[in-house]
């Protein structure tokens, strides 16, 4: 590192409030950094994403943890700085069970131990806004048009140029319907490695940007009465290199597994909702009509379902998989695939049934849908409540540990606390930078 011009290395981590946080050493520290960590306040785990900090019984001023640097994730990002994920640690050298990063790999080597292999796809869609967060002057844009694309082409061939430099397989990338919003896709990897992916990506990206004048905003919902940001996440399991979701006997292909995972994700997600979509903001974001995911269910290529089936075919180069599109840019990227997946994996180890798919826009009535016949419920955008039962649920807290789901609940009740009161321009305004990097 030293020798390619590297002067600062940067360990990040991201919290349970789903802000990206980080310690930086010389070069020269950089096999401490490793070895035995740098310190970090257990308030680290509540930094909320106002700036204040959610101090509970067992986490205050007292006690120290230690940041370890993932030598295996580290990349060079030019300009004399590089970056690698990190882990939490606890001074003794035991892993902190309320680490986000350690939870996703335990949940893949769970997989392992199942004779499963899991992929995960994620697509980080961002605003662009103005240095002090505020809205960028209207300029002519087409939802998906090629005119945002080219205003902003400098900008994008730098991003672009960022990524592959850093190892990121970039898919594609887009123009989004809201206006100076974009969106990439990045390449499906193991689980840790797809979220080390994103935390990293969005770090270019605030770097990038930067150094055109701009900012990027990862808020739920930039500006009120907009389209909000998704940070949607594609799935794929396989056992001994064949797909669980194609080649079998059920719908679309699907294995009896195949089907049982995504019945165990869909008969889960309400519980584990406040690790996707929780922050003060998520609920104006998830609305029937927004494409967020926002009903209960599932069904092939079914943008408004919670759970969106993609099969085998030509048309899809990776593979059949299955999309959860409730998650936004607020949720901690590692809890939110550490989630999905332990559902996933319950819902195979436990048979879950499948639910009828609903083959339509839920919002249809049933007499006049395909498939499932009943109404299809819409999950909640009561964000108090999500995170009420979030709280209670034996289910989460099984899955993911009492540690990760009591940072989160902390956190998620101060933005509630303090922020619910206020107007939504003001809760935007407040927190429109909040999970930027």
């Amino acid at each position: 590192m030293a020798h390619a011009g590297v002067r600062t290395v940067i360990g990040a981590v991201v919290n349970s409030a789903g802000l990206t946080l980080a310690k930086s050493v010389p070069v020269a520290r950089l096999g401490a950094f490793h070895r035995s960590g740098m310190g970090a306040a257990g308030v680290w785990h509540v930094f909320c994403a106002d700036g204040a900090i959610a101090f509970t019984d067992s986490i205050g001023a007292v006690g120290d943890l230690r940041l370890r640097l993932d030598l295996d994730g580290l990349r060079d990002l030019g300009g004399g700085l590089a970056w690698g994920p990190a882990d939490f640690f606890a001074q003794s050298g035991e892993p902190d069970p309320r680490c986000p990063r350690g939870l996703l790999r335990t949940v893949e080597r769970r997989l392992a131990q199942a004779g499963l292999e899991a992929r995960v796809g994620h697509e980080l869609e961002f605003v662009l806004v103005a240095p002090d967060g505020s809205a960028l002057e209207d300029t002519s844009w087409v939802p998906y048009g090629v005119t945002g694309l080219l205003d902003r082409e400098s900008l994008l061939a730098d991003l672009l140029a960022a990524t592959d430099a850093a190892g990121i397989g970039m898919e594609q990338m887009h123009c989004e319907y809201g206006r100076h919003q974009f969106e990439f896709s990045l390449s499906p990897v193991a689980p840790v490695a797809a979220a080390d992916a994103v935390v990293l990506a969005r770090t270019l990206v605030g770097r990038v940007v930067r150094r055109h004048g701009l900012r990027a905003s990862f808020s739920p919902v930039p500006f009120p009465g907009h389209l909000g940001n998704g940070a949607h996440q594609h799935f794929s399991l396989t056992r001994d290199g064949l797909s669980l979701f194609a080649g079998g006997t059920g719908p679309h292909g699907m294995t009896a597994e195949g089907g049982a995972a995504i019945g165990g994700v869909v008969r889960g997600l309400p519980e584990v909702q406040g690790l996707l979509t929780g922050s003060v903001l998520s609920g104006e974001r998830l609305a029937p009509g927004r494409w967020a995911g926002a009903h209960a269910c599932w069904g092939l290529e079914n943008r408004e379902a919670a759970v969106r089936f993609l099969r085998d075919g030509p048309g899809n180069p990776h593979g059949a998989n299955f999309e959860v599109k409730v998650i936004d840019p607020s949720a901690n990227v590692y809890t939110a695939s550490a989630a999905v997946l332990a559902l996933a994996l319950e819902g195979i180890t436990t048979g879950a049934p499948l639910p009828a798919e609903v083959a339509d826009d839920p919002v249809t009535p049933p007499a006049g849908r395909q498939g499932a016949a009943a109404p299809v419920a819409v999950l909640p955008h009561d964000i108090p409540a999500v995170i009420d039962l979030l709280d209670k649920s034996p289910l989460a807290r099984r899955l993911v540990g009492d540690g990760i789901v009591d940072t989160t609940v902390v956190t998620r009740r101060h933005e509630q606390t303090h922020h619910a009161e206020k107007t939504p321009e003001e809760r935007a305004e407040l927190l429109r930078l909040a999970w930027s990097v």
